[in-house]
């Protein structure tokens, strides 16, 4: 997460350090040094996905579509200049982060309150200023640049010690990102990604001897200087009588600075005067309020000790390297065959939170785009529990007595005040027969074993009823349909008005391109849409968790936002349905998705009529409810808009039917994967 300040100051007070550099020059002289080896950038993705999310639209749940573009436009660059990227991205939030973590999320919390009462107040998306990522973006940023053929890693610890430590063994002309930590390492150049100009390929290098120089400290000197600033390790809130005795005695003081810039000039001073030993280092833990653990400051410079690093500041012989020594012996998971494999999928981007149960039974997420003060729809956290308790049964194994180990849960949602982690208690689906072992689900082939995998992930959603009707539909629709229905079933305030801009939403999401969703223009925005959006886009990251578990019955590419969501289209629906507008302007007019939109429809009313779940008709007009009477929605397709537009057999039907698809005909999957068919009702 940084030094605070460090950067800034860097840029106002030591300008030789900030040095415009060329990368394509970069990368052809690293090609003359190095004829064997390609120029490669290692990129701290974390750092990047704000720069990354350049669509205009960025409160509606996501413009995937647009997004995909944006990144692989930005890797095509690199690649016409021969320079390949390695993407990293933060696997766990360490213990020793988590007060800061949980400090951020309350923060974040109070930024979205403020998104959300802008929105009600001016039904418009808020200017740049107000910017937050969009709900689970660097979770499918992982995933799309995988999907782009790039190498993506997921680190087993903090992810600018892996990025720092990547870019020095592998000799990478750089480090792309923003964090001021890539200064105190002894890594490769720091490359920022804010001052990246794609179309030139320019950006600012940051240069560690240069800011020594101005300093007057040496390398040896900056994770000393960083720790006593304030950083992962050592909380600001010790320093602050160290900072003070520091300004006293500091010859740099300048009354044009800020307070932070002279802490920062007079801790170098400081530490410049100080003789570079392991005893000096013991001293200055004496001398800081380090209460009970002195031990502090030597972690603290430590961490920033790449392997085969020694540091004058430490005693020798002692590395970084034995943190995952303990790994396997002190894990949840004691197979070692299920946990190499949960590992090996970890890292390379393939799985989603699976390692980190198996590993130590804990899980986070970070805040979504909600509203706390819409009680109808609880936090997403608090919907997709249920859910999750029954992934955690499938991913853990019951102790003596039959009882599960708890899975520590950090999610963020209103009225979780973060100060502990939540307990939860894995729970098993209702499957026939028992939830099977992760070696069969893992490790075994055939055919049975791929229905039991499917049918465990339905099981996981209460939907193992329903197994050969979605098995019909094409995948990424399915898995839609899963969600869709888990949705319906669990929130009771989403209405038919609901149902119908999510079903319109995936059918008329087809075959649109990014140019296209784009040039889409919302005349206002729907608050309780956009909170709708961050709630189904972390639905997604739920189904990935499930696939995870259950040895993917879905390929992960199905599980995708750009294969079913776009924010701006959902709006569009969203707001037609609530005016009550027609099925043909709903479908854009489309006559060949009438009748999907029917069957799709229909199937989710009757997943939630068996449930004893009624879908009631529920209005909202421009953001409130404009009708006294809620109408109890018939599965078989109670007649809400033009009776023109519904099958003339709708009371009639029995299921559904293959046929060949017609030339002009959209493909809209009942069908299962690589199967694209259309299909219709039957009448008896």
């Amino acid at each position: 997460m940084g030094i605070k300040g460090l950067q800034g100051f860097v840029a106002r007070v030591c300008p030789d350090a900030c040095r415009t550099v060329d990368l394509r020059e970069m990368a052809e002289k690293h090609r003359i040094d190095h004829p064997d080896d390609p120029p490669v950038i290692v990129v701290d993705a974390m750092s990047c996905v704000r720069y990354w999310y350049t669509p205009e639209s960025w409160v509606c749940g996501g413009q995937w579509r647009e997004y995909l573009a944006n990144l692989e436009d930005f890797i095509k660059v690199f690649m016409a200049a021969g320079i390949k990227l390695v993407f990293y991205f933060d696997g766990v939030v360490e213990e020793k982060k988590r007060d800061e973590w949980i400090k951020r999320r309350l923060q974040n919390n109070k930024e979205i309150a403020r998104i959300f009462h802008f929105i009600k107040t001016q039904r418009k998306q808020p200017g740049r200023g107000m910017f937050v990522v969009p709900s689970a973006l660097p979770t499918f940023t992982r995933f799309a640049l995988k999907s782009l053929g790039q190498k993506t890693v997921c680190t087993l610890q903090e992810a600018d010690f892996e990025v720092a430590e990547y870019g020095l063994q592998h000799n990478c002309i750089g480090i792309l990102g923003q964090d001021s930590d890539y200064l105190i390492y002894n890594t490769c150049p720091y490359l920022s990604i804010e001052k990246l100009n794609l179309d030139r390929l320019v950006t600012v290098m940051y240069s560690r001897e240069d800011l020594c120089h101005a300093l007057g400290l040496s390398l040896t000197h900056l994770p000393l200087f960083a720790c006593l600033l304030g950083n992962d390790v050592v909380p600001e809130s010790l320093l602050e009588g160290f900072w003070r005795k520091c300004l006293a005695t500091s010859p740099h003081k300048n009354n044009s600075y800020n307070r932070r810039t002279n802490i920062l000039l007079a801790v170098a001073n400081y530490i410049s005067k100080v003789p570079c030993s392991y005893s000096s280092l013991k001293d200055l833990e004496e001398i800081l309020p380090l209460g009970s653990d002195k031990t502090l400051l030597y972690r603290g410079v430590e961490s920033y000790l790449l392997p085969g690093q020694q540091s004058p500041w430490i005693p020798p012989n002692i590395t970084n390297c034995q943190m995952f020594s303990l790994q396997q012996q002190t894990a949840v998971c004691q197979d070692k065959e299920v946990f190499q494999l949960a590992k090996e999928q970890h890292i390379q981007s393939e799985n989603y939170t699976i390692f980190n149960i198996l590993s130590n039974g804990e899980i986070d997420c970070s805040n979504s785009l909600e509203d706390e003060c819409d009680r109808e729809i609880p936090g997403q956290a608090l919907i997709y529990r249920p859910a999750r308790q029954h992934i955690y049964s499938v991913l853990l194994e019951p102790g003596k007595g039959g009882a599960y180990p708890l899975v520590k849960e950090w999610f963020v949602y209103f009225g979780n005040p973060l100060q502990q982690p939540e307990l939860i208690q894995p729970v098993q689906p209702s499957i026939p027969g028992g939830t099977p072992n992760l070696k069969t689900l893992w490790f075994a082939k055939g055919p049975d074993v791929e229905k039991q995998r499917y049918s465990t992930f339905l099981a996981c959603f209460h939907l193992q009823d329903r197994m050969e009707e979605l098995q019909a539909l094409e995948a990424p629709v399915a898995a839609f349909c899963c969600l869709l229905a888990y949705l319906m079933m669990q929130v009771s305030s989403l209405s038919l008005e609901d149902l119908n801009a999510f079903v319109a939403l995936i059918l008329c999401l087809k075959g649109k391109s990014a140019a296209q969703l784009a040039g889409l223009q919302l005349s206002q925005v729907d608050s309780r849409a956009v909170h709708l959006g961050a709630v189904f886009v972390r639905g997604l990251t739920t189904l990935l968790m499930a696939n995870s578990a259950c040895g993917f019955p879905f390929r992960m590419d199905d599980l995708m936002p750009w294969e079913v969501f776009d924010g701006k289209l959902f709006q569009e629906k969203y707001q037609q349905s609530h005016r009550g507008c027609s099925l043909e302007e709903l479908l854009e007019s489309n006559e060949s998705l009438y009748t999907p939109f029917q069957n799709l429809k229909s199937l989710i009313c009757k997943v939630c009529m068996a449930k004893k779940r009624t879908i009631q008709s529920r209005p909202r007009g421009n953001g409130f409810i404009t009708g006294t009477q809620q109408r109890e929605f018939n599965p078989r397709f109670q007649q809400t808009h033009r009776s023109s537009f519904v099958p003339p057999y709708h009371n009639q039907m029995r299921g559904f039917l293959w046929r060949n698809p017609q030339p002009q005909g959209r493909e809209y999957g009942l069908g299962h994967p690589g199967r694209r068919r259309r299909f219709h009702f039957v009448p008896q």
